[in-house]
């Protein structure tokens, strides 16, 4: 449990998972009908960029700090419900802070919908708990992530999203998030997931996407941003998600800001992307 996401906070990875889990929430808003959202790894929710952790690290420059340009208009219309989440989280919390997932994900929460966000270490889920206090909409869990995930679905709601996002800090997590996206996939076979990864150890990757690619019987996205070149397996130089039962709009939505957020978040001249299908309907 040495992972702390305030060292990372608004970083490259923040702004891909980010970004698409806000395409999502859209999605689920635009019906009347209510939706519940789980964040099975959910972190503090609020995340000071001013901060020391924030400081050492200064990843968010390259991630978060990177935005403040404008990019084409038809980019700008699917970044606006990110950038609008984020502004309000500031209005209330400070202007240098970056909401986590949690913060996101309560942003779009209508009076009909749930957000359940479960934390695993005690300080974290202690501070979300006292974060979300007062919000009828949400509760905080402290629980394992993993365990939490498959005693939660499928909600009473039938409608919804799960954002899987582990620390990556054991061996085989990689393989555990693939295994466990097909065995959830089956039990909610309506409900969309979202499973965030590293670009790092690529054929710890490649092995996992294929088990998706042949064993998912439901349709499926894998998206993903690489913003270094991958000739060095110790450093991240890249990160993705796979979205079962993606909204029918995102695949068409990542192709348009795939390209700019490649070009804008290039380190050394490099910048990459991919959107494929997987799974049925591949």
């Amino acid at each position: 449990m040495n992972y702390r996401h305030a060292f990372h906070a608004g970083n490259f990875a923040d702004v891909l998972k980010h970004l698409v889990l806000t395409r999502v929430l859209v999605h689920l808003s635009a019906k009347d009908k209510p939706f519940r959202a789980i964040d099975t790894h959910a972190g503090l929710g609020l995340y000071d960029l001013t901060a020391d952790e924030s400081g050492r690290t200064g990843e968010w420059h390259e991630g978060w700090g990177r935005l403040d340009a404008p990019f084409s208009d038809e980019v700008e219309a699917l970044l606006a419900p990110y950038r609008a989440a984020v502004a309000a989280v500031r209005e209330r919390h400070g202007p240098t802070i970056y909401p986590g997932s949690p913060s996101l994900i309560r942003e779009f929460l209508r009076s009909g919908d749930k957000g359940i966000f479960v934390e695993l270490h005690p300080a974290d889920s202690a501070t979300l708990a006292e974060l979300y206090r007062s919000d009828s909409r949400t509760k905080v869990l402290h629980l394992d992530g993993w365990t939490a995930l498959g005693a939660m679905i499928p909600p009473p709601e039938r409608r919804g999203l799960v954002l899987i996002d582990p620390p990556y800090e054991e061996r085989g997590e990689i393989d555990r998030l693939g295994s466990s996206l097909l065995k959830v996939a089956r039990k909610w076979p309506t409900g969309i997931f979202l499973g965030w990864y590293p670009i790092k150890d690529v054929s710890a990757l490649d092995r996992m996407i294929a088990a998706l690619d042949r064993d998912l019987e439901r349709p499926a996205l894998r998206i993903d941003l690489m913003i270094d070149r991958p000739d060095d397996e110790t450093r991240l130089h890249g990160t993705g998600l796979v979205v079962i039962n993606p909204p029918w709009t995102l695949g068409a939505e990542a192709v348009v800001f795939l390209p700019s957020l490649a070009e804008r978040l290039a380190r050394r001249g490099y910048g990459a992307f991919r959107c494929e299908r997987l799974g049925r309907e591949a």
